[in-house]
């Protein structure tokens, strides 16, 4: 009996769902009990790190967005790649997506100035990788065995 290849990822939601969700309790619980990560004075330091992460994470994912459209694979994770890429942000980390929406939600953190959200990042990120990544990566395994492998060896699933 051989294994057939998985057809794709299988993921049954949009990854910045998470990222959307942790921020939406993180917002919700910081109405109830303010925990400020920065005191009022002290905020614009916060304030002009948040806008320069927002900046770096947005340039980050259009940057692979736009690297998957030249390559002509797929970007949503309930459709089957057409192939590994390797090119642009891809050459230095796996995930540049996932590291830009984890980027834009620490500069969104900032600007909260709330200690909530960067408290839930790390629940966000456990459930990104249990989710998410992980059907991926058995997904590309499966699709591209030893192209994959090779890829694995090269560049790391994060940085």
């Amino acid at each position: 009996m051989t294994d057939s290849p998985i057809a794709n990822p299988g993921v049954k939601f949009p990854p910045p769902f998470l990222f959307v969700a942790g921020l939406l309790v993180a917002w919700l619980i910081q109405r109830r009990w303010s925990y400020s990560l920065l005191p009022g004075a002290s905020a614009q330091p916060g304030e002009i790190a948040g806008w320069a992460a927002l900046a770096i994470g947005i340039g980050l994912i259009l940057w692979a967005f736009a690297t998957f459209l030249r390559q002509r694979t797929a970007i949503y994770p309930n459709q089957p790649a057409t192939q590994i890429v390797r090119d642009g942000p891809y050459r230095w980390t796996r995930n540049p997506m996932y590291l830009s929406l984890t980027i834009i939600y620490l500069g969104l953190s900032l600007l909260m100035n709330s200690v909530v959200p960067i408290l839930i990042l790390p629940i966000v990120l456990l459930l990104l990788v249990r989710l998410v990544i992980r059907r991926e990566e058995r997904y590309l395994r499966s699709a591209f065995p030893e192209e994959y492998a090779a890829y694995c060896a090269e560049v790391r699933r994060w940085l």
